[in-house]
């Protein structure tokens, strides 16, 4: 007769700890993509850009001309996405295609002057100021949180999503600008 009491006692148990730590998890979480969320907004609203467009812009400040493909691969967003964030960022004539003199079939991908400009005065990406602020913990501590992390996409069973080492997803952004689709 022992036995039900134990494990009412055990759930019970079970229950203040999810209370005390595992809605401390979540509400952490909620907190993460409500920040990732407002922040997506607030550059789209004030700079007329989205975050994917803003890392484009960025890539092509840092490394100079590139390639679409090239391009894709140093953002870590697939092709057809980056095509259409091409499309969009040529539109504001923030960059330009230009065909290589050589092969003609090669477009290279330029920042324009205009581009440099935006890419200066738009706020830094959020996982900017989140690099910056885990490269001042110990190493140790860094550690801690990318296990930790990790361990929670573990648990939730998400393990075989591919994701993007930027913050901001794609399909988040065209809440903001209506006219924008979900390439970003």
């Amino acid at each position: 007769m022992t036995e039900p009491v134990e494990n009412a006692a055990e759930q019970q148990r079970r229950n203040q700890f999810f209370e005390t730590y595992g809605l401390r998890v979540l509400k952490s979480l909620r907190r993460i993509i409500r920040a990732v969320d407002i922040h997506s907004k607030k550059l789209s609203h004030d700079y007329q850009i989205t975050a994917p467009q803003m890392i484009c812009l960025y890539s092509l400040q840092k490394n100079g001309s590139m390639t679409q493909s090239q391009l894709a691969k140093d953002v870590d967003l697939g092709m057809s996405t980056v095509n259409g964030i091409i499309d969009r960022l040529e539109a504001k004539k923030w960059i330009v295609r230009k065909r290589d003199d050589h092969d003609r079939r090669k477009v290279f991908l330029e920042i324009t002057d205009s581009g440099k400009l935006q890419a200066y005065e738009a706020p830094a990406l959020l996982q900017d100021k989140l690099s910056e602020a885990l490269q001042a913990l110990p190493e140790l501590e860094q550690a801690a949180i990318a296990l930790s992390l990790e361990r929670i996409v573990e648990l939730m069973g998400v393990s075989h999503l591919d994701a993007s080492g930027n913050l901001i997803a794609t399909d988040k952004i065209p809440e903001a600008l209506p006219e924008e689709n979900q390439d970003g």
